[in-house]
């Protein structure tokens, strides 16, 4: 007789019949992301950005009517201005991944090649002349202004002496390496009459050394010194005179000369009125203002997008100004503070010059529009600036001993700070 027997062991998994077995799963661990920037990193490259791309819009519309009927391309400039642009924004993302470092060793090489490059242009056949500045200097068939990297150079060489320099101690004999290379950079580009790039250069070193915290009879003492300097570069000019006197008279004694771009500039802010005539419509840029698309720009887009457009730019610049305050109280690093300060006067401090000048506050002297007025050679400066910026908008400060911020320029950099 058969009997069933048990088997003891172990038992198998039940499945159900209709049942899905669920597949095995793998998991693969990834590094984390590395960080690419800070948050005022990222608000200054979003500001920039939407300035360039505003201003390539209105160049279009500024340039279109002159350059369609010079050259029967109403794109000319625009297309010049865009690609300056391109290059100028590649730059700008290149630079901001360098080391502080980096941009502390490079200073003296920017400067000086700007400084050659400046020269060349005010002392040899090589510059041209335009409205009577001898400003630019052909390089393989391209015209390039050296002044305005002249201005960037000058930023980093000032910040590099300052970031080894305790500025509080400083007196005016111990400012010799500011003074040096702010005259000959001021000098530079008053021998190409260019007064109105002087007047930031000069802005900007004051900047420098104020934000450096220079004590304030040096200040004062720099300050009487470039002032009267530009006081003899405009009256040794005649055409500056007029300008002065016009503007001093309320441009009403010489509408039809001296006082033609002051007064197409106002007619054409009152035309915008509110919310201005449209993108593409004004009326001013059919030959009766003058330089529509670089020094007056603000005025066609006064007109074109009126009040409200000109408020909307107007807090961009104000953004700007945030970001690199921001920036400057971030660290105590003094390279990153001066740097901070001086690009801070150089590009917001031009755009209030060149708003005051379209307004009627202040006498024409011819500066453009960061960002915004035509201009290959502003452009790709302008963006450079902000680079150096962005890349110390990266910059995070290594704790000393008692744990205060160490004054050097990055995490790996060696340190910039002296006794002084």
């Amino acid at each position: 007789m058969e009997t069933d027997t048990a088997i003891e062991g172990p038992t198998a998994p039940v499945v159900p019949l209709f049942g899905k077995r669920r597949p095995p799963t793998f998991r693969i661990a990834l590094p984390p992301l590395p960080k690419v920037g800070t948050g005022n990193y990222y608000a200054l490259g979003a500001v920039t950005l939407f300035l360039g791309v505003f201003g390539l819009v209105m160049v279009l519309s500024a340039s279109s009517v002159e350059q369609g009927q010079d050259l029967g391309n109403p794109y000319f400039d625009f297309g010049k201005q865009a690609m300056a642009e391109g290059v100028g924004v590649a730059a700008m993302l290149l630079v901001s991944r360098a080391r502080p470092r980096l941009l502390l060793v490079s200073a003296p090489y920017v400067f000086a090649g700007a400084l050659v490059l400046q020269l060349l242009t005010v002392l040899t056949p090589l510059g041209t002349s335009v409205n009577g500045n001898r400003n630019w200097i052909r390089i393989a068939g391209t015209s390039v202004q050296p002044s305005e990297f002249v201005k960037l150079g000058l930023v980093l060489v000032l910040a590099a002496f300052f970031a080894r320099k305790k500025a509080e101690r400083l007196g005016v004999l111990d400012l010799a390496p500011v003074l040096l290379p702010s005259g000959l950079a001021i000098g530079s580009v008053l021998l190409g009459k260019d007064l109105g790039t002087s007047l930031i250069i000069g802005g900007i070193v004051f900047a420098g050394m104020f934000f450096a915290g220079v004590r304030w009879p040096v200040l004062g003492a720099y300050g009487l010194l470039v002032s009267s300097v530009m006081v003899v570069g405009a009256v040794t000019r005649g055409s500056r005179v007029d300008r002065i006197l016009a503007w001093q008279s309320g441009c009403g004694n010489d509408v039809l000369g001296t006082c033609w771009q002051s007064t197409q500039a106002t007619w054409a802010l009152a035309n915008g009125g509110l919310f201005g005539v449209g993108i593409g419509n004004s009326v001013s840029k059919w030959f009766w203002l003058p330089e529509a698309d670089n020094d007056f720009i603000l005025a066609i887009i006064g007109e074109e997008t009126g009040l409200v457009g000109l408020l909307v730019l107007l807090a961009l610049f104000v953004a700007l100004t945030v970001v690199a305050l921001r920036i400057y109280t971030s660290t105590p690093d003094r390279f990153t503070r001066a740097a901070s300060g001086m690009v801070l006067a150089w590009l917001v401090g031009q755009a209030f010059a060149n708003i005051a000048v379209v307004l009627g506050i202040a006498p024409v002297f011819g500066v453009p529009l960061p960002f915004i007025s035509s201009g290959g050679s502003s452009m790709i400066a302008n963006l450079l600036a902000v680079g150096c910026l962005m890349a110390l908008a990266n910059q995070v400060p290594e704790p000393q001993a008692g744990g205060a911020a160490a004054d050097h320029p990055s995490r790996g950099g060696a340190r910039t700070g002296s006794r002084g």
